[in-house]
């Protein structure tokens, strides 16, 4: 079957909508570089919309009626969305599932260290990463950090103009021919990730008994890690933070900058995070389009899928069933056994991204089974590893189901694996939901540089698969 680009079915009228929707999407990854971000982002939005609090309309003991849109959110990390329809629950909704999370560096629980007259913080990597690609960028720090008093304290820093910017240092290519003969994944180790933050002492001036930064011409020297001491002294002037505030902290470091359109035709976007926030955001969109529908619309978007989908915040937790209860209760439709007939007669897209084929790596790929940047919404009957391992492997019904509903609205999308059979794979949260005999298939954005620190996507894949979304919520039924 022969891929057809997308960008040429375009009218002058959508092509303005791709652009929008483009603009308004890089807005959501500048503002949203990590899960806590995307869904205050999110939250922000959809009230604005009209949704209301699931557990405060519990609280009150009002009942749902077709029609009223409820959200609930789980440690600030992930959410979940609910739109009801004009069928029972029991017959099935229709759900979209995304996750928030992204592949970083986090800064660990005892991280400040001084070392050859450098300021470090020590990092642990999330999620998979080629660890050679995060050296020598530049990198901001965003999170919390939460006091033993309960005081939140919001950080981040690297992202304005006027903001300074970490690093990971790297071997300079003079003194690295021993470096050079390693194996990539041994290039840079993982403890060797520790992200540069400061190189001036703190230097104490006896006189007026207080801490002195050491551009003064009172300097009276500097003692003992006194590097450290001044980014401790800047953290307390800043933040109001002490060392041991770190114990309680999620610091994430990603990528400084913002999203960028990319290539001299603008055709594409250049940002960090883009998986799977790319989905994340179509769906959110999707959600907040569509109008009244027969089955229920559901949207959730989950932390944890990049370490397979743990914790409490990962889809393996009991957070979605739990609102699904809660909401069938509030519908006037709640047992343990109409949950089980809810979730078992649902239909859902696994909304994650796929490979784009790179013509440079070609031999990676099979041609005629891989997603191509500008071709459309990409539809994965299986993810897995080499057998399938690991894999949902969506039925054929519920594929014809599909591509009926996208002929109907003329939406565009292809077919496609992850690569070649047996050079590797990945997975999804689709396993998860399938679990509960529901049908699901994975389906998203095609993205190119995938996991890297800047990833690339196409304005036309993005604004498809919102179309593929919308259709999706407006007409699966099976």
């Amino acid at each position: 079957m022969e891929h057809k680009n997308t960008w040429e079915t375009y009218s002058a009228k959508q092509l303005k909508e791709v652009d929008a929707f483009a603009r308004e999407y890089m807005d959501f990854l500048d503002n949203g570089k990590t899960e806590r971000e995307c869904i205050d982002q999110i939250v922000n939005k959809i009230e604005q919309a009209g949704y209301r609090e699931l557990e405060a309309v519990a609280a009150a003991g009002t009942k749902l009626k077709t029609g009223d849109k409820v959200y609930s959110v789980c440690m600030n990390k992930s959410i979940v969305m609910f739109r009801i329809g004009k069928k029972k629950m029991t017959e099935g909704i229709n759900i979209l599932g995304a996750h928030v999370d992204s592949p970083r560096l986090d800064i660990k629980q005892n991280p400040l260290y001084e070392d050859g007259g450098f300021a470090y913080l020590d990092t642990h990597y999330y999620g998979g990463v080629k660890k050679y690609q995060w050296v020598t960028i530049p990198l901001a720090i965003h999170g919390v950090a939460v006091k033993k008093d309960g005081t939140t304290v919001e950080i981040n820093v690297g992202e304005n103009e006027d903001d300074p910017v970490f690093f990971v240092s790297d071997l300079l290519i003079h003194l690295a021919q021993e470096q050079m003969e390693k194996k990539a994944n041994k290039v840079i180790e993982g403890e060797a990730l520790d992200i540069i933050v400061g190189n001036k002492p703190l230097v104490i001036d006896n006189k007026a008994g207080r801490n002195k930064s050491a551009d003064g011409k009172d300097e009276q020297g500097a003692d003992k890690d006194a590097v450290k001491k001044g980014i401790l002294d800047i953290l307390k002037n800043t933040y109001g933070m002490e060392e041991e505030d770190f114990i309680s902290a999620e610091l994430e470091v990603v990528p400084a900058g913002k999203a960028r359109e990319a290539g001299l035709d603008r055709s594409m976007i250049l940002a960090y995070g883009q998986d799977d926030r790319v989905c994340a955001f179509s769906s959110l969109k999707a959600m907040l389009e569509i109008g009244q529908t027969d089955r229920t619309a559901c949207c959730i978007l989950v932390d944890k899928e990049e370490i397979g989908s743990v914790g409490a915040t990962g889809m393996q937790s009991r957070f979605f069933e739990n609102a699904v209860a809660e909401v069938m209760n509030l519908t006037g439709e709640y047992s343990e056994l109409n949950v089980r007939r809810c979730l078992a007669h649902s239909c859902m897209l696994s909304s994650d991204v796929s490979s784009a084929f790179d013509p440079t790596y070609a031999s990676s790929f099979d041609k005629k089974n891989v997603a191509y940047l500008g071709c459309g919404m990409v539809f994965n009957k299986f993810t897995g590893s080499r057998g399938k391992s690991g894999s949902n492997d969506a039925n054929a019904e519920y594929l014809g189901h599909i591509r009926a509903i996208f002929d109907k609205e003329k939406v565009n999308f292809q077919t496609a694996e992850l690569g070649k059979v047996d050079l590797g794979g990945g997975g999804t949260i689709a396993y998860i939901l399938a679990l509960y005999g529901m049908n699901v298939i994975d389906s998203g954005v095609a993205v190119l540089n995938m996991h890297a620190p800047w990833e690339a996507t196409s304005k036309a894949d993005l604004y498809e698969t919102k179309r593929g979304y919308v259709a999706f919520l407006k007409h699966a039924d099976l």
